[in-house]
Order: structure tokens, then sequence, then C-alpha cells
């Protein structure tokens, strides 16, 4: 339980993953992933680069309920700005004597 306390024994030699090893344990762990999504996002590889990527929706179902939609975020804004145009109204008018 404490062997990273104490350090390895002398002689004992981390295993070292080879390539192909190193790109099938990558690629299964993105294929477990990709199978626990709901929306699948699309996969492109480019062949000159040999590059990978995702094309992923703006928002993934776990962000949903941890940030407020975009509409909402802008809203809240345009609320303070009318709220903030209308107190000194309503100040105005408490001031002014009633005639």
């Amino acid at each position: 339980m404490f062997k990273f306390l104490f350090g390895r024994k002398a002689g004992t030699e981390p295993v070292k993953e080879t390539q192909r090893e190193t790109l099938e344990r990558a690629i299964g762990e993105i294929n477990e992933i990709m199978a626990g999504l709901t929306d699948k996002p699309k996969l492109t590889v480019d062949m000159e680069t040999g590059g990978l990527t995702l094309d992923l929706p703006d928002q993934m179902p776990d962000e949903a309920l941890a940030l407020p939609a975009p509409a909402d975020a802008e809203a809240p804004a345009a609320d303070a700005e009318a709220d903030a145009d209308a107190e000194p109204d309503t100040e105005q008018q408490a001031e002014k004597p009633a005639a």
C-alpha cells in the first residue's frame, strides 16, 4: 500500500508501453467515453497530418445542468438595465409634491 512512499525495489523497472499499445489503449478509452454519450460527436481524421478532431455540440448534456442557457444569460442583464431606469423615475415621482 505504501510502496509509492518508500520507492521501488532496486532492479525493478517499469514496463514500457509500445506505440501500438499506447494507441490501442487511447482508442479504447475514446470508444468507451463515446459509447456513454447520448449525443455522439463527429470524429474526423485528417489524412495529411494524422490528427483527430471532434465536432462537439455547443453544449454537452452535463454542461446543461451546470451552466445557464445562453439566452437566459442575456435576459437578466436587460432586466437589470430596465430596473435601473425604472427606479429613478419612481424616486422622482415620490419627491414631487402632489398638485
